[in-house]
This record gives structure tokens, sequence and C-alpha cells, in this order.
């Protein structure tokens, strides 16, 4: 029988990420790229022993957001390293458009969870919202990458994999600037679209306050 996904307090978090569960049966997971205008939502999800997340923070580990990217870059090797493991999924522009954002970025989490080598007895998912047709047991974590290393892990490996890929999809769709705003809807961002128009990686469901014929 699955449980039914519950949210920890952020007192029990900081004490006990892994619900009472040893931590390498568990899988922390996060996802980037939700608010963008261009490309797609991607997410990792990261197992780790409690003694590799201690290794880990010891090296520089937390949030993403708080983390140079100098640093995000050095930890990616040493997550891949001492993880128990980790995997990576996406969802494109066009599911975005055609599903809704929330329901992409589950499937993008579904995806990496289901690039681990074995099923977690626990999925920890940083935020307020379950992670819908996920079969397993899960529990949404309030600031989980702040307080579970295998959720900071999973946010920097995000992190680190979408920028690469975006880097990429600059040289193919120039103009945009989307090396220096890896998609977000900066004033730069906006002023290239009104400009040259959306791309095909474009989330037109995004673009309607930009472009209105955009959104069909």
């Amino acid at each position: 029988m699955v449980a039914r996904p519950t949210a920890a307090s952020s007192g029990a978090a900081a004490a006990d990420p892994w619900a009472g569960r040893p931590p390498h049966h568990c899988a922390g997971v996060d996802e980037v790229g939700r608010g963008c205008l261009f490309g797609p939502v991607l997410a990792a999800a990261v197992v780790l022993t409690a003694e590799a997340a201690t290794h880990l923070a010891a090296a520089g580990l937390t949030d993403s957001k708080k983390l140079s990217p100098r640093r995000r870059a050095a930890l990616v090797p040493l997550i891949r390293q001492q993880a128990n493991a980790w995997g990576i999924g996406q969802a494109s522009a066009a599911e975005i458009d055609r599903f809704g954002i929330r329901p992409a970025t589950e499937a993008a989490m579904r995806r990496a969870l289901q690039r681990l080598s074995a099923a977690p007895e626990l999925v920890i998912v940083d935020g307020v919202l379950p992670v819908r047709g996920w079969p397993g047991e899960q529990v949404t974590l309030v600031g989980g990458d702040s307080h579970c290393g295998a959720i900071a892990a999973a946010s920097v490996l995000a992190k680190e994999e979408r920028d690469a890929l975006i880097r990429r999809l600059a040289v193919r769709f120039p103009g945009y600037g989307l090396e220096r705003h890896a998609g977000y809807g900066t004033a730069l961002h906006r002023q290239a679209l009104q400009r040259l128009g959306p791309s095909p990686l474009h989330r037109l469901s995004f673009l309607r306050s930009i472009l209105p014929a955009a959104g069909g």
C-alpha cells in the first residue's frame, strides 16, 4: 500500500529529512527551469548515504541558488562520484504547452526517478507539491535544498545540466541571448522576442503577455 504524500515541517526536516528511513534508501528530487520562457524544464534525482551527504556538505554543497556557477560546476563531479545513484529527466517546451507547467514538471521528476538504478523507498520532493503519478511513498519538504543533502545535490545537477543544454541551444538559436539568461524572461530576452519572434523551443503558452499571437 502506498502511503499518502505528506509535508514535513521545517523542524522535523532539519532533524530527519528521511522520515526515519536509511538515507541511502531515499531519493531527493528537485527541478529547474519552471519559470523560463524557453526550453525544457529539467529535474534531477539523487540518492546519498549519510556519510556522502556529510562529505558533500563539507565541500560546500547547499541550495544551488546560493552557489556561484564556479562552485556548482566543481560540485558536479563530486556528487556523481559519491552518490549511490542519480538520474536526470526533462520535459520539453512542447509538453509544457500541451499539458501545463506542473504536469510537465512532474513528468520530468518521474523520468529522473525512473533513471535511478533502483526505485527508492521514499522520495523527498523540494517544495510543497508532491509528484503526481509516482507510485511510491513521498514527502514534500519546504526549503528542502537547504535541509536535505540529496535534494541539494539534485538541485545542483539539475541546474548545471540545464545550463549546459541552454548554452548549446544558444548556438543553434542565436540572437535571444540565451547564454546570458538561460531562457528566463529578462528584459533582453523579451526585447529579442519582440524583434525575432519565438523559436521552435520557446514556450508559446508563456508568451501571451509578450506576443499575444503566440498563445493561439
